[in-house]
């Protein structure tokens, strides 16, 4: 496996087994089907995901969309591979992968996106440069979903940063996730409930 991110609290090699991967990176099984259910709920038609891993987030994204595709961008050749098998296993015919680091997705990205889902890299830099990248090209209506704003104090002082910016009008904090909105009429809110 290539990370190209921020590392492993886990694994110490990046030599790794798809079941151990699944058991102690993957999405858990009740994030997933709240992942399906926020995407059921907002009705996005564009959804960007930025680490794919082996595309179990990606899975409940893509049921969850009614109408639109699912692009999911993953850094590492093997894992993209695996991820792919599954999709094609499972007849999942809107969701389209492209296997490449997310700095290579984004120089070249100019989509509007209505729903993004970033779960990769987890340092501070990078996240807040996708934050800025992508935050250019959000609607009113848009809904970035973080992943892992407390997997470090440097996650956790990109988390307030984001929350802090001018164009954020909402911010959610589950503990695991951190959920933003670019809503222009509402009054800047931030929530913190437990899911």
């Amino acid at each position: 496996m290539t990370d190209f991110g921020a590392g492993s609290r886990v694994f110490k090699t990046n030599e790794r087994k798809v079941a151990a991967i699944a058991k102690n990176a993957g999405i858990a099984e009740r994030r997933q089907r709240l992942l399906f259910r926020l995407v059921r709920y907002f009705k996005p038609e564009r959804v960007l995901e930025l680490g794919t891993s082996l595309g179990l987030g990606s899975i409940a994204l893509a049921l969850g969309v009614q109408s639109g595709n699912v692009l999911t961008v993953e850094g590492c050749h093997n894992t993209s591979t695996k991820a792919q098998e599954l999709f094609d296993k499972f007849n999942l015919k809107n969701i389209r992968l492209k296997n490449e680091t997310f700095e290579e997705f984004l120089k070249d990205s100019s989509i509007d996106w209505d729903l993004v889902y970033i779960d990769g890299n987890h340092s501070k830099e990078r996240t807040l440069r996708y934050f800025d990248i992508l935050k250019e090209s959000a609607a009113n209506d848009s809904v970035f979903i973080f992943d892992d704003i407390y997997w470090s104090p440097e996650m956790t002082q990109a988390w307030m940063e984001i929350c802090a910016h001018p164009k954020v009008s909402v911010s959610i904090d589950t503990f695991q996730w951190g959920l933003i909105f670019f809503r222009r009429e509402q009054e800047k809110q931030h929530f913190t409930i437990r899911v």
